[in-house]
């Protein structure tokens, strides 16, 4: 079964033709992101917050559930040889993640993919990608993090996992350091 990607308003099915290659290729890089980033350099992880809130309507409609239903967030940094650069945010209907995703919870400073990619019922979408913009709701959360505001838009990607009809929702933004990074090790 294809599983649709999880659209909402101002989510594309795929990359805007100006965008760089590189943008193309990381917006769209099938498999575990963390994988793609180990290639790059030395990659680490920090858990920036773990909370439950009611889902707000884009990610709602990106996991086909109603607004304001409980949710379990996980937020979290990656950073490459010392870059800042992805932002992530997961989330699942609260009572997954005490029951099919609850492994959600128990990750620490693992990646996500650590419980995604040894499963093969779990299934996932193809991707949709957007330029970050407020509202969305995890711009805020990507804008606080860099060091210093860089100007550059923010370019986030994100698909559904589902296991036992259960949607997991990941979003991955890629800070405008992470294209700086790539630029000047373009040979890795």
């Amino acid at each position: 079964m294809k599983v649709p990607a999880p659209l909402a308003p101002g989510w594309l099915p795929a990359v805007p033709p100006s965008l760089s290659t590189a943008h193309k290729y990381w917006l769209m890089r099938p498999g575990a992101l963390t994988a793609g980033l180990r290639k790059l350099g030395k990659v680490q992880l920090r858990v920036l917050r773990e909370y439950a809130q009611g889902a707000l309507a884009d990610e709602a409609r990106g996991m086909g559930i109603a607004p304001a239903s409980p949710v379990w967030v996980r937020e979290i940094l990656m950073s490459v040889d010392g870059v800042d650069s992805v932002v992530a945010r997961s989330l699942t209907p609260l009572t997954a993640s005490h029951g099919t995703w609850q492994g959600m919870r128990r990750l620490r400073t693992r990646p996500l993919a650590d419980m995604l990619y040894h499963d093969r019922s779990i299934e996932r979408s193809a991707f949709a990608c957007r330029r970050l913009a407020w509202p969305v709701p995890f711009h805020a959360t990507a804008r606080a993090v860099q060091a210093q505001p860089a100007a550059g838009a923010l370019w986030a990607r994100r698909s559904a996992f589902w296991r036992l009809g259960q949607p997991l929702l990941v979003a991955e933004c890629f800070l405008p350091a992470f294209w700086t990074h790539i630029e000047r090790h373009p040979a890795r």
